[in-house]
């Protein structure tokens, strides 16, 4: 019943966390809100890791990955992805995003070896067909001057970002770092490194937003960051990677739902075609069909 809810929640909070961007566009820079988020994130983490008194201290070159992991997913990733929610809605940009999946198994292939199973092929291939669907209309006249020819890129650049960072973090618990400790640090570097790039870009903290801004930068940086991590983390423990990476299918779904709901997204006949195509190959991405088909071959037959 705990993994359930656990399942549900992360669910919710991560569909939610997209349409909870459009409040940080458009009133304050996108690298303040960004290093705002995870300040606040950060502060949050270490406030945990320091009641439970987890060991904190590290050596210079775990701080590097640190670092990384700082940039991969607490940083160049989200800032690419906050650019792009500047020309997509967040339906759109959530479905792009769903491709971390497919991302992750080329990375882990690539950087570990890890053999790729024979339905990552066609999963990938569902995947990419059904984002050609949703921007048939785009892709079909292509022009760089079109803002969902660049939202799109930038929201694909920022998955990759966010599928390198990935790769940190598992690298980091090969080498036996808890990974609360390992999102402590990544969380304060990235909010130093981003507080360093505004300052150079000139940005300002002297901030005059409305209230809608102050709640979605709370809602994003407490539950979207802190408490939607806690449970996923909880979720690879309890029940594995595998059905924990469903969240990866189902997320796309509550934003999309939401962005009906508050953006007024419209539903054309390439929108319903291109989803569909994007769940369906995730899904097969992440389902065991092998393993299935063994289980269900030593199942002892009744008549």
């Amino acid at each position: 019943m705990q993994s359930v809810l656990l399942y549900i929640m992360t669910v919710l909070i991560w569909g939610s966390t997209w349409l909870a961007i459009e409040f940080q566009l458009g009133t304050v820079n996108e690298i303040v809100s960004l290093c705002l988020r995870f300040s606040l994130a950060a502060l949050c983490m270490w406030g945990y890791v320091l009641f439970k008194r987890m060991p904190m201290y590290f050596d210079l070159k775990t701080h590097g990955f640190f670092i990384l992991l700082a940039m991969g997913n607490f940083g160049l990733n989200y800032l690419m992805l906050y650019y792009a929610q500047g020309y997509l809605n967040s339906a759109m940009a959530s479905i792009a995003f769903s491709l971390l999946l497919i991302f992750n198994i080329i990375n882990t292939r690539l950087f570990f070896g890890k053999p790729i199973a024979k339905r990552i092929y066609s999963g990938a291939l569902f995947g990419v067909a059904g984002i050609v669907a949703l921007f048939w209309h785009d892709l079909s006249q292509f022009d760089l001057s079109s803002g969902a020819i660049v939202g799109l890129g930038l929201a694909l650049l920022g998955t990759l970002i966010a599928s390198f960072g990935n790769m940190v973090s598992v690298r980091n618990s090969n080498e036996g770092i808890g990974v609360l400790q390992g999102n402590a640090w990544g969380m304060l570097y990235s909010s130093v490194l981003l507080a360093v790039f505004a300052l150079l870009n000139g940005e300002t903290f002297v901030i005059n937003a409305p209230w809608q801004y102050w709640s979605s930068l709370i809602y994003l940086a407490v539950f979207g960051t802190v408490i939607a991590f806690a449970s996923y983390f909880s979720l690879l423990k309890n029940i594995g990677p595998e059905r924990a990476s469903y969240i990866i299918v189902l997320f796309p779904l509550v934003a999309v739902l939401l962005s009906t709901y508050f953006e007024g997204f419209t539903w054309q006949a390439n929108t319903f075609v291109g989803f569909s195509l994007v769940l369906l190959g995730n899904a097969i991405v992440l389902t065991p069909f092998d393993k299935l088909k063994a289980h269900l071959a030593a199942s002892p037959v009744r008549t």
